[in-house]
């Protein structure tokens, strides 16, 4: 009898063990799995988001990566006053606390300036001007006022001194001066000779003698379109060189790519003067 009973607690010894062992090994696995695993995701740790702005793209991405975030570009824009390429702006903010493998999101300094071709800007008022022009993505470099019949009217659009016609292309960003009317002086000037002269040019002079361009007509043949226009050459102008006239007066002129035109119109001229 006793025999059955030590054997019987032998028994139970051995599975007691067993269990404790058991409950030992599982709880040891649980405690190695747990912190393998907070090892690998580094779980409810928080990090500074550093400051990339002003940063070209690539450094970003690699000092994001050495913190353990990531960047994405959400948008660009384009300034004159930073580099191309670089951050302009960043979200998270630096400074905030995030967790790992968090994604910054930033807009970026546009690494090439788009092609821009610019509108008809003549006979506009400077408020639509302007306001299309920033649209455009150009900025205003500087306004000029001239002496016109048409006050606070687009008499001239430049760029690097030169006259621009409607469909330039330019890139964005490209700085524009702008002629505006300040309405019709006192002194009087006298109109200059334009005839072969083209519509640039005769812009320039117009707007050197204080007076302003009006209309302008293409003959016939004529498509007025970018590439062709400076084919073109006035060789017929209102008023006629010589005309003495008020600061701010309008000259009206017709061109044409027939150069017969003003040869005979530049005579007829001529002699007018000869006559007077």
């Amino acid at each position: 009898m006793v025999k059955k009973n030590d054997a019987k607690r032998f028994k139970w010894g051995v599975a007691l063990i067993n269990v404790v062992a058991a409950v030992v090994l599982v709880s040891v696995l649980l405690i190695v799995l747990t912190v393998g695993l907070h090892k690998y995701t580094q779980h409810g740790v928080e990090i500074s988001v550093p400051n990339i702005t002003t940063m070209h793209i690539a450094e970003a991405n690699i000092l994001a990566e050495a913190e353990g975030l990531k960047v994405e570009v959400i948008d660009s824009t384009y300034s004159t006053k930073v580099p191309l390429g670089t951050i302009v702006e960043q979200n998270p903010s630096p400074g905030s606390k995030v967790k790992l493998g968090r994604t910054i999101y930033v807009i970026q300094n546009a690494r090439f300036r788009r092609p821009v071709v610019l509108p008809e800007l003549r006979d506009l008022s400077l408020r639509q001007a302007e306001t299309t022009i920033r649209t455009l993505g150009l900025t205003i470099d500087n306004i000029i006022y001239q002496p016109s019949a048409f006050k606070y009217i687009i008499l001239d659009v430049r760029a690097c001194d030169t006259s621009l016609v409607a469909g330039t292309r330019l890139q964005e960003g490209t700085p524009i001066t702008l002629v505006v009317g300040k309405g019709q002086g006192i002194n009087e000037v006298t109109v200059p000779y334009l005839i072969g002269k083209s519509l640039e040019e005769a812009s320039s002079w117009l707007l050197a003698n204080s007076l302003t361009l009006g209309s302008v007509e293409y003959d016939e043949e004529a498509t007025a379109e970018e590439e062709e226009q400076t084919q073109y050459i006035i060789y017929q102008q209102t008023p006629s060189s010589g005309t003495v006239v008020v600061e701010g007066t309008s000259v009206n002129i017709k061109l044409s790519t027939d150069i017969e035109k003003t040869i005979t119109t530049g005579n007829e001229e001529s002699d007018e003067e000869d006559f007077f």
